[in-house]
Formats: C-alpha cells, structure tokens, sequence
C-alpha cells in the first residue's frame, strides 16, 4: 500500500456529520506536513480503498455507530475502518469515529448505562499510554471534551486501554500497533459546543453549572490546545513513518 505521495502524508479525514467539522484538528495536522482529504458522506462519496493514504481520521456525529438504516454508508465506513486496522494503517477515530472503529474491529458500542458523558472533563492515562509513541508525553490527566449517549461498551479482541474515566473505563484504546480510538473529543472550538448545547439542551443540561459558559469553554479549549496540538503532529510523524508504531504487545504467561 503506497503509504506517501511525492513526500506528502495524504490523511482520509472521514466526518460523519457536518456539525462536527475538522475545525482546529485540521489546522494542527496540516501544520505537521499533512495533506487532508476531507470527505462528508453521503453527498461526498467515500473512497473505495486507502491506496494512496498514509492514515484515516474519522471524527464524530450525532448518530449511532450501527444506525445503518437511516445512514447506510456508516457500513462503508466501517469496512474502511477495518481495512485501515487490519492494514496497520494510522488511524484515529473520534466519538462516534472511535465507535465506528470498536464496532468494525469486533467490539461493543452501547448507549452508556449511567447516562451522557457532557462538557470539559478529564481522562486518566492507564499504565499501556506511558510507552505509546502518541499517549506517552500527555499529562497523567488530560484534558478532554465530552459530549456523547453512546460508549464503548466492550473493546475490541486485542485492543489495549490507553486512557480512562470514573463513569465510563474506555475513553482511549490502541489496536495493532498504530490504529486508535478516543471516546472524547480534542478537535472541537467553543463554538461547535455551544451549538451541541443548544441543539441538545437535555444533554447539555448535564454539565457542572457555568460548564458551557463562553470564557469557561474559551479557557478548556486552550487547555486542551496545549496538550492534543503535539499528539496530532505525532500522530501525522507516525503517517510519515517518522515515528515508530507502538511495540508489540507482550503476551505473558500467568505466573504459576
């Protein structure tokens, strides 16, 4: 699979929803050397391979991860995704992407039993991050935006749990090496939230009192900034193939 295009690191960059734009993820992955492709389906046809690519992102949306019968391209998003994990392919999936990506790789998406996950909130690294080529250099609890019904119930065969949180444990898992999964969001602006509250008012409801306040979400935002802003240029370095994919998982016979 032909991984870079005359020194370029071509990413798919595959968005669900139009009211979950690429927004500042973009511009930080673009200022790491990367060149996007930015397809929103239906009216924007998915590619049939990844012949070209040198890594997927897909981002979120409001619909489920199996809702095929009122989105059926999410099934052609699914076998890419596939593609992408079993090619060993860079691949980041966001929210819905990373359920996308659960889903496609034989886990389990299910809508969270304790309720939405909404507003600034923080994840926990488990001890797998702290050698990852991309989760080793977070903080021990980074900063994250949450907005969804939906978790990851159950991860999939081999999958390896990178970052955590008190309501639901799968915020963040790695599989075959370099393919990618975050519950949260990073790639959200203040203003992309507050339009998430207002079309979702039950939802955002949810959130400490003053969460979703313009100067609170103007200050998450440059948190979040500062610790996401160097992942996505590894994750773009890792594209490349200037930063060597994660280690092979070690299987250890238990102790007897």
């Amino acid at each position: 699979m032909l991984r870079t295009l005359v020194g370029v690191t071509r990413l798919l960059i595959i968005q669900p929803d139009a009211s979950d734009p690429l927004s500042r993820l973009g511009d930080w992955l673009t200022g790491a050397g990367a060149e996007l492709d930015v397809r929103l389906p239906p009216g924007q046809e998915l590619p049939t391979s990844l012949d070209g690519y040198a890594g997927v992102v897909c981002l979120g949306g409001g619909m489920g991860a199996l809702d095929d019968a009122e989105h059926p391209w999410l099934a052609d998003v699914r076998k890419l995704l596939s593609a992408a994990a079993a090619a060993g392919l860079p691949t980041l999936g966001v929210c819905l992407g990373a359920q996308l990506l659960a889903t496609a790789t034989g886990g389990q998406v299910a809508v969270g039993e304790d309720g939405p996950e909404v507003g600034p909130g923080l994840v926990s690294k488990k001890d797998a991050a702290w050698t990852d080529p991309l989760f080793a250099d977070l903080p021990l609890m980074p900063d994250v935006m949450q907005f969804h019904n939906d978790v990851i119930k159950r991860l999939p065969a081999g999958a390896e749990l990178l970052a955590s949180a008190p309501r639901y444990q799968n915020q963040a898992f790695r599989l075959n090496r370099c393919v990618y999964g975050i519950q949260f969001h990073i790639e959200t602006t203040p203003d992309v939230v507050l339009a998430w509250a207002e079309s979702e008012p039950e939802m955002a409801e949810l959130t400490r009192p003053g969460a979703l306040e313009p100067e609170k979400l103007t200050a998450v935002h440059a948190d979040i900034e500062e610790t996401w802003r160097p992942f996505a240029s590894r994750f773009v370095h890792l594209a490349a193939g200037e930063l060597d994919a994660a280690a092979e998982r070690q299987h250890r016979l238990p102790m007897a």
